[in-house]
């Protein structure tokens, strides 16, 4: 598999151009929460796949990401926008550096696995900070929102072993609510599509992107929610 903390601190732009070819999840979002003149932190924002659209309507936007080169992409999109209502810091999931009782929605898209999955010593404890920190910057009558796979070239929802203690959590832990969606990646030609899966999701998917070529590679995500 492609090293992706590689991808985040170097590769940023290709990276951008990958998930600008997926379908859009934003009337999801608004479905669970309508985000208009709301305080919202986007967390593990990267290129501002969520940031970018959310800030439009949000009364305020704070994009967090640990790379700092996924943030100067996000960074440009927001201000070729003349947007004045966000900013954007450097961070991990945990410690947040907002303050208490500060925000109004919590959003994470495909970024809190990497540190709570079953891979990583401690996982579930460090999903038990996180989510404490979320709760913590959040206003009474706040929302956290949370995006993950179920599957790139996945016509179903199909959940990854070593993701699994972390989903079963969300719900039976925390009480987070669930459901899933497609969000199938686009793209201009067989050419990009084999280029792009090859760049993010390895040698397999893009082996059968080629064989088939296929313009459009199936995904499914999961939206798991609370409010608190």
């Amino acid at each position: 598999m492609p090293d992706h903390n590689a991808i985040y601190l170097h590769e940023a732009d290709t990276y951008d151009r990958m998930v600008s070819r997926q379908q859009d999840i934003i009337p999801a979002i608004a479905a669970i929460r309508p985000y208009g003149g709301l305080d919202v932190a986007d967390i593990g924002a990267g290129t501002g796949r969520l940031s970018v659209p959310i800030a439009r309507q949000a009364r305020s936007l704070v994009a967090l990401d640990a790379s700092g080169a996924m943030l100067r992409v996000a960074e440009a999109k927001l201000a070729a926008l003349g947007l004045r209502n966000w900013r954007t810091e450097v961070s991990s999931h945990f410690p947040l550096p907002l303050a208490s009782d500060s925000i109004d929605m919590v959003v994470s898209g495909w970024s809190l696995s990497y540190s709570v999955n079953a891979h990583v010593p401690d996982g579930l404890a460090n999903l038990d900070q996180a989510i404490s920190e979320m709760k913590r910057v959040l206003r009474s009558n706040g929302t956290i929102i949370l995006i993950e796979t179920l599957g790139t070239g996945c016509e179903t929802p199909h959940v990854y072993e070593f993701l699994q203690p972390y989903y079963t959590a969300l719900a039976e832990q925390y009480g987070f609510s669930h459901t899933w969606l497609r969000t199938d990646y686009t793209f201009k030609d067989a050419q990009e599509a084999e280029e792009l899966t090859r760049f993010f999701f390895g040698e397999a998917l893009a082996g059968q992107v080629a064989d088939e070529q296929l313009t459009r590679v199936p995904e499914c995500a999961g939206i798991w929610w609370l409010h608190i």
